[in-house]
Parts: C-alpha cells; structure tokens; sequence
C-alpha cells in the first residue's frame, strides 16, 4: 500500500543544487501544486537545506500587513496592490 521500504531509501537528486540525497533526506516537490493526488505522479525534491532557503515564507508582521493592505474590506485589485506595495517595502504609496 505504501510502497516498500526500499524505493522510500533511495536517493533523489535536489531540483535546486543538484544535489544527492536519500529520500529520508529530502522533502518533495509537486511542480503542479497538487502534492495530494500522487496517483500516477512523480516527485521532484528539494533536500532540506534548499527547502527550508525557497519553500518557507516569512509570516513575521503578515497580519500586520494584510491589515494594512485592507484585507476583506477592499477590492481585490486594491488589496493585491496595496499588498505588493507594503511587501516591498513600498508603504508610502496607497
């Protein structure tokens, strides 16, 4: 059901440095967002280092700024820009 141990022990090259890692060693990485449907699917991957640098988004201030950027009291279009903008560091412009 879940495959055998041995193919979960193999190693994967990361898609970000090239390097060889054992699976164990690596996360993976669904270049068409649905990491849930693996029916029929292979996995590229990331090793831990790579992900931890790509995959993790900041969330230090994120309310702060969707809050700012009118969040559920705005357009989207007017959101998204504001967004951008408090993003980048760009607060000055609304």
């Amino acid at each position: 059901m879940f495959g055998s141990r041995n193919a979960r022990e193999r190693s994967v090259t990361c898609i970000a440095c090239g390097d060889s890692v054992a699976r164990a060693d690596a996360r993976e990485y669904d270049k068409h967002g649905d990491r849930w449907d693996r029916r029929d699917k292979e996995f590229e991957h990331l090793c831990k280092p790579c992900f931890a640098d790509l995959c993790r988004q900041p969330r230090e201030g994120l309310e702060t700024t969707l809050d700012a950027a009118g969040a559920g009291e705005t357009d989207r279009e007017t959101f998204l820009r504001r967004y951008r903008e408090l993003s980048e560091g760009d607060s000055s412009a609304e």
